[in-house]
């Protein structure tokens, strides 16, 4: 069996040579859509993160019968076009459920609790010097008893309300879908949620019915002390309209490990308001713990022996 893995930097310091042990085994850190079928060819097997394969790459590699998707997100494929050609392709769930939902929450503490600026007064001396043992800085806020709305309730959803729950925090969700549903929480309407949440989180994936979902008009429905942070796809979060109602001071904050261009472009919005303290940016990250990264690497290998039972 021939192995190939496109963009092996996408699992960075994670031990791959597992997959050498199935077979012949070679990667490349980056894969450009012009070196993508030299790479591939004869290989039985090919493992992409944000590689792209459609019916053009399919067509020349006849070979190929597994695509493995080194992610949850299969936008990368084109699975209709690996129908025709009889090529399997599957990805992963659940590896990064954790990792994700701990870094929502990495986010919002670091402007919940002004984080920055603190740690900043401390290192650059000032604290050192002002003689006081406290200092009456920003203001910042407790999570406990404040009503913090999810959009999207799959499994990194629920997993972000039982942690919310545990902090103290009333949970409501909207589903996306209308599948992805818990009666341990209220489901209520998105226009609902946007207007009477204190923190708002975004775990949904991008599709058509969550594209551009939180436009200027859904903005405008949040509190100006409310805090929304978004973790779940770049294109779902109207960047433009994200960047005017932080620069009007319509909202509090907001966090970011998503973006709707990636990686992000300079000349964002997002990149240049008038208080860059009232964002957070990450870039996409959340999904990527060493544990997450690692188990992603394990469960492909059992993707790969299921479907050749070995």
């Amino acid at each position: 069996m021939k192995i190939v893995f496109l963009d092996r930097y996408t699992v960075a310091n994670v031990d791959t040579s597992v997959f050498g042990l199935l077979g012949e085994y070679s990667e490349y850190d980056y894969t450009y859509p012009d070196q993508l079928i030299d790479r591939c060819k004869g290989a039985d097997v090919v493992i992409t993160n944000k590689v792209y394969f459609g019916e053009d790459e399919m067509k020349q590699l006849p070979d190929l019968r597994l695509i493995c998707i080194a992610a949850t997100g299969m936008n990368n494929v084109d699975l209709e076009a690996a129908k025709e050609h009889n090529i399997a392709v599957k990805n992963v769930v659940n590896y990064s459920t954790s990792s994700v939902a701990e870094h929502t929450f990495a986010l919002l503490l670091e402007l919940y609790k002004a984080i920055p600026h603190y740690d900043a007064y401390v290192k650059d001396g000032s604290y050192s010097k002002s003689g006081r043992f406290f200092y009456p800085g920003p203001v910042f806020h407790e999570i406990h008893g404040k009503k913090w709305g999810i959009i999207g309730m799959g499994n990194i959803g629920k997993k972000v309300a039982a942690i919310a729950t545990a902090f103290g925090a009333e949970v409501v969700y909207y589903s996306t879908s209308g599948r992805n549903m818990d009666a341990g929480y209220p489901a209520i309407a998105l226009d609902e949620l946007m207007s009477t949440c204190d923190i708002i989180t975004i775990h949904a994936p991008l599709n058509d019915a969550t594209r551009n979902l939180i436009d200027l008009k859904a903005l405008n429905l949040m509190k100006p002390t409310a805090y929304i942070i978004n973790v779940g796809r770049g294109g779902i979060v109207d960047e433009a309209a994200l960047a005017t109602v932080l620069n009007n001071d319509a909202i509090a904050g907001a966090a970011l490990d998503v973006y709707s261009e990636e990686p992000l472009s300079a000349d964002s919005p997002l990149l240049k308001l008038n208080n860059p303290d009232k964002i957070v940016l990450t870039p996409h990250i959340a999904w990527a713990s060493y544990e997450a990264r690692n188990a992603l690497v394990q469960k492909i290998v059992v993707n790969i022996k299921e479907t050749f039972n070995v």
